[in-house]
């Protein structure tokens, strides 16, 4: 969408961020049945976004020429079709969670966050919770995306493993051993693809402007080493 604006000279980018927001969309559609006027346009805007009517009518003077309206038309109904199929990918993930729930009951009220744009539709906390029958996003920095991609990994009983450090090392976020002669050579981790560690360290990431005892423990990190293992440490906290 936004490389037939671009060729169509319609730098709606420099005053809207995000052209799949609800701006955006109402912008694009109404360009596509058949609406000209910038100021007519504009005036479709949030009242969040910061620029002015005038500005953004501005960006939106573009030479409309046939082909380019076409692959946006294109462009725009393959955007649809892949809500379409997230929305179905979203009522069978639900579905499948109904089955694996063990008790009632909902989570307790915590503190309010952001949806993240691709978070399932439905009230995934509340299915996680009868599930696992612990609201795992009170944790800093977990949200119900992460919480669901851990827990498809691991499933939801953790007595396989003897201990946290156990769990941690099939993570492979625990630091490395190698020792000759007494003395440390490297405490890299090793390399593991696990899905469930790739969350973890996201998670940890996200930690950064956090005001909680995680997001300062990941800030000391920082301090310490470098980036990447300040990530690691901070995700094998987490773990």
């Amino acid at each position: 969408m936004q490389k037939a604006l671009t060729q169509m000279n319609v730098q709606l980018a420099n005053v809207i961020s995000d052209v799949v927001g609800e701006t955006g969309q109402k912008i694009l559609r109404a360009i596509l049945a058949g609406e000209r006027d910038g100021h007519v346009l504009a005036e479709m805007k949030n009242a969040r976004i910061r620029a002015s009517v005038d500005e953004i009518a501005k960006s939106l003077q573009g030479n409309w020429r046939a082909e380019h309206l076409f692959a946006l038309k294109q462009a725009v109904d393959a955007f649809d079709f892949i809500g379409t199929q997230l929305a179905e990918c979203d009522r069978e993930i639900e579905q499948q969670l109904q089955r694996l729930q063990t008790r009632e009951g909902e989570p307790a009220r915590g503190k309010q966050r952001g949806r993240a744009r691709n978070a399932p539709k439905f009230d995934l906390r509340t299915q996680l919770f009868r599930m696992c029958g612990v609201d795992l996003t009170r944790i800093d920095g977990i949200d119900v995306t992460t919480a669901l991609a851990v827990i498809s990994e691991i499933g939801t009983d953790m007595s396989r493993f003897p201990s946290a450090a156990h769990f941690a090392s099939w993570l492979g976020l625990c630091p490395g051993t190698r020792i000759t002669g007494g003395k440390v050579m490297s405490g890299k981790t090793k390399r593991c693809a696990n899905h469930a560690a790739q969350a973890l360290r996201l998670a940890a990431a996200a930690l950064r402007t956090s005001q909680s005892a995680l997001g300062a423990y990941f800030r000391r990190m920082c301090s310490r080493m470098d980036k990447p293992k300040a990530v690691t440490a901070t995700a094998h906290k987490l773990a």
